[in-house]
């Protein structure tokens, strides 16, 4: 190995001082960064010493800091999952769960197995946890959080820089539990870890921003008052949220709700998916491994039936941040007097006008109905197509939907396994009430085990029950329509209201539509999608509670806190 010493890059005692909220790591000046010789990352931490001003050698170092940790994440391609760095979460062939600073086994000797969409043969075990079990976890996160709410928001921000670092340094291996609990093509596996440091990163800078900044107040702002009182408010940690992800996004949506959670001052309790609990709790050691306070988090694993409710009534969570589908209104009715922030489903719309451009149209169809099979809570769930471009658009989107691949997600097919045999059970029943009921096969409907191919149902009519339903898989139905206000009312029809798109040339049309379908967003010209993750995103209707997205969910994940100053007399102030 060529060798680079960071010595020669850290900046000389007059370089301005580097950010505090940075981990060490990234600016110690003895910190030895080894890259291969023909290595891109040497090449560019070569090439940004030699353009760059000793002012900037600081942030430089950073910067080299990041090259080294793509080249060590593409090295790490060799380290399985349970192995090496995540070597004690396991034993056996059981994940264990996470608890006050350590990994352990549950006391109740029963595990819970995690079936490979694929193979349909049992791929990992993970712990059954017990109710007391649960008791001890909120017992710690509640004294944990107390000493958290009093660290300095540069503290709480560099801890969770360095998670996010270890996250995306070990990539491959949280991306080969993807592939293996839930058949995530290979290359979108790797793409949800990545991110998913990067949602970190960009929640403890934006932490820092919104908890930095509070609100002053002068009561003589309001009728009948003089400047006697100044009220000061801020925005303080809820205690203890209890954060449950869907099996779909288990990595990427854990970490939008453990790291707004985290910045904000709180401690978190997190249960993971059955499917998708074994990449969770490699994220969860991420986290361990950059220091965290023991007890303030917690990886809860074990079957719904027997924690499930004990997790959600428990007295001891203070907030409730849920993916998933309708086991959220049963969480709602239950949860008694704690804040909800809920993503459950949607049938997202998809609103073609005669106007279109149909190539981009059918580009954004395929993409946003057959990504990850459909499984996904933005998948374009129906097309709403005026009547006299249908023929023409069925053909293009029937043309791409041929050139899909499919088949195991370590050959990074665009079309994998479904996560489980009742969900291409759901699925088929969907297929098959539309067959009976006289929808056109605009392919022969083909399945394998879990695995479905991809399927485009046109003149799909309104008493079809795919016309309606969810089926969170590569299935798409088309219904023609003769209006504009036909295709408005299909989609407030619906029970969910998550996202829905539109797409024509007519700018003015594009927000008149927007403005009348009862959805979270609207998405013009583009399928829906959720993301990047600092936009809003949320559901009306039956699609959720609440609004996600990193500033929003920081801002959910508080509460407002005033002190009011009494003068004895009144006082202004005087320029």
């Amino acid at each position: 190995m060529g060798g680079l010493n960071a010595a020669a890059v850290v900046a000389p005692a007059h370089a301005p001082q580097v950010h505090p909220w940075l981990p060490s790591s990234l600016y110690n000046p003895t910190h030895q960064l080894s890259f291969s010789s023909s290595s891109p990352s040497r090449a560019c931490a070569l090439s940004l010493i030699r353009c760059s001003a000793p002012s900037k050698l600081s942030r430089l170092s950073v910067r080299v800091e990041a090259a080294l940790i793509a080249e060590r994440a593409l090295s790490d391609d060799s380290i399985m999952a349970g192995t090496g760095t995540f070597e004690e979460i396991v034993d056996g062939e059981i994940f264990k769960y996470y608890a006050d600073g350590g990994w352990r086994k549950s006391s109740s000797g029963k595990s819970v197995a995690i079936v490979n969409p694929t193979t349909r043969k049992t791929q990992y075990k993970v712990q059954a946890c017990t109710q007391e079990e649960v008791n001890k976890v909120m017992e710690a996160a509640k004294v944990a959080q107390k000493a958290w709410a009093r660290t300095p928001l540069w503290k709480r921000a560099e801890l969770l820089h360095r998670a996010a670092a270890i996250l995306k340094e070990h990539k491959a291996p949280i991306a080969e539990c993807l592939v293996k609990e839930i058949a995530k093509p290979s290359k979108d596996a790797v793409t949800e870890v990545v991110r998913s440091g990067d949602l970190v990163s960009y929640t403890a800078e934006e932490g820092v921003r919104i908890l930095g900044e509070g609100k002053f107040l002068v009561s003589d702002s309001f009728p009948g008052n003089e400047r006697s009182k100044y009220c000061l408010t801020s925005k303080i940690p809820l205690g203890v949220i209890l954060a449950i992800p869907p099996f779909n996004y288990p990595v990427n949506l854990a970490v939008s709700k453990i790291a707004p959670a985290l910045i904000a001052g709180n401690a978190i309790v997190l249960k993971p998916p059955t499917q998708g609990a074994v990449a969770a709790l490699h994220m969860v050691h991420c986290f361990h491994l950059a220091g965290f306070p023991k007890g303030l988090i917690s990886c809860i694993t074990g079957k719904g039936s027997e924690i499930g409710d004990f997790l959600t009534m428990h007295p001891g969570v203070n907030c409730i941040s849920f993916t998933g589908g309708d086991t959220g209104v049963a969480i709602s009715k239950k949860a008694g007097m704690v804040p909800l922030q809920m993503e459950l489903g949607g049938k997202d719309a998809c609103i073609v006008l005669e106007d279109a451009d149909l190539d981009l149209v059918a580009a954004n169809i395929v993409k946003g109905g057959f990504s990850y099979s459909g499984q996904r809570c933005t998948a374009v769930k129906v097309v709403l197509v005026m009547e006299s471009v249908a023929d023409v658009l069925v053909e293009k989107v029937k043309a791409k939907v041929a050139k899909l691949s499919v088949g195991p997600p370590e050959d990074d097919c665009d079309i994998t396994p479904v996560v489980s045999e009742s969900s291409a059970n759901f699925i088929e029943g969907l297929v098959m009430d539309a067959k009976e009921k006289g929808a056109t096969f605009c392919q022969e409907y083909k399945r394998e085990g879990n695995l479905i191919w991809p399927v485009l149902l046109d003149h799909v009519r309104p008493d079809m029950r795919i016309a309606w339903e969810e089926p969170f898989g590569p299935v798409l139905p088309v219904i023609r329509i003769s209006s504009v206000d036909e295709g408005i009312h299909h989609c407030n029809a619906s029970n969910f209201g998550l996202q829905g798109c539109v797409f024509t040339r007519d700018i003015n049309k594009a927000i008149m539509i927007s403005d009348a379908m009862e959805t979270g967003t609207v998405q013009i010209n583009s399928a829906p999608a959720r993301g990047p993750d600092h936009f809003p995103f949320q559901g009306l209707k039956d699609s959720g509670i609440g609004s996600q997205g990193i500033t929003n969910s920081i801002n959910m994940m508080t509460k407002i806190k005033s002190t009011v100053i009494n003068l004895p007399s009144p006082s202004y102030t005087m320029g």
